[in-house]
């Protein structure tokens, strides 16, 4: 068995996974927003779990970010700022005086589905997270993919691609704003709409004006299938996957997968992909779990 943990900008859940994969525990508390708070309420959380159990188990925490391998310090966490620039992993494993795994949740939730979830047939399994953000994780051969700056995965921060720019009439000199995540992201498509429709909705209100045919939303969401095709498109052309497992609010969201399929084939090279678009089996549970397979010797 294995613990894991999912650390959020709002709360920490944790999980036991038993060796078949089911769920032994699940368990879900608010997030403290003070660092050492966080330090020590996993500490509490697990010391919680073993001693009803009577076992000491392997650990795997996720989390917003990655862990700098130059550095050690946590990066590219911004809806967690209270573990923005901290020795994370260290100072889990000084308090817990033990191993403690630790990796970026958009990864875990591709390990999770890679190896019982939607993508547990497929050899390239890309996990896409598209919620307040956009991020994305990356398992071949059910194991991680990291990269030796630990970024292996975000497409979401790269710049728009130059078709999609254009028919945006983008006209910025912050590359922040040009990322792909600043037009795909819940937070990028409200930001978008409220400015050009001058209305104060949330993305999941935007997909529900949609639902119900409304002009505007329409034509937005319709540029919103192509921006997303697009940049698809581009993770294709370099990785080629077998399976792309979509989680998030936005993600959530969307009804029209097949219409993005059949849309990223205009800009995939050849014209041609035979990959999967699928929903995740474990929805926003396969973060934690993905978190306690990171506990073991193998993950498959």
């Amino acid at each position: 068995m294995q613990i894991g943990i999912d650390l959020g900008a709002s709360k920490i859940e944790s999980v036991i996974l038993d060796e078949q994969g089911n769920e032994k525990h699940r368990e879900r508390v608010d997030c403290p927003k003070n660092y050492n708070s966080i330090i020590e309420e996993i500490k509490k959380i697990v010391s919680e779990i073993e001693s009803k159990i009577k076992k000491t188990l392997p650990l795997g925490v996720c989390h917003p970010g990655v862990h700098s391998p130059q550095s050690g310090l946590v990066k590219n966490a911004p809806n967690c700022i209270w573990i923005e620039k901290k020795p994370f992993q260290k100072d889990l494993r000084e308090a817990l005086g033990r191993e403690v795994f630790c990796e970026n949740d958009a990864n875990c939730f591709a390990l999770s589905e890679a190896i019982d979830g939607a993508g547990k047939h497929y050899k390239i399994v890309y996990g896409i997270i598209l919620g307040s953000g956009a991020g994305g994780g990356l398992v071949i051969d059910k194991q991680i993919v990291n990269g030796p700056n630990g970024i292996a995965g975000e497409w979401g921060h790269n710049q728009l691609p130059y078709m999609a720019a254009k028919k945006e009439n983008l006209n910025t000199t912050s590359l922040r704003e040009s990322e792909i995540e600043s037009f795909i992201s819940g937070m990028g498509l409200a930001k978008k709409f409220n400015k050009r429709y001058k209305q104060n909705l949330k993305a999941k209100e935007i997909f529900e004006l949609y639902r119900k045919h409304d002009i505007e939303a329409d034509k937005f969401i319709d540029e919103f299938k192509i921006n997303l095709a697009m940049s698809l498109s581009t993770i294709i052309n370099i990785l080629d996957p077998d399976a792309f497992v979509f989680g998030g609010g936005v993600s959530n969201s969307i009804d029209f997968f097949p219409e993005i399929q059949t849309l990223v084939k205009k800009y995939v090279i050849g014209r041609e992909y035979d990959g999967v678009f699928l929903k995740p089996k474990f929805g926003d549970a396969s973060g934690v779990r993905g978190a306690a397979r990171l506990g073991r010797k193998t993950t498959y």
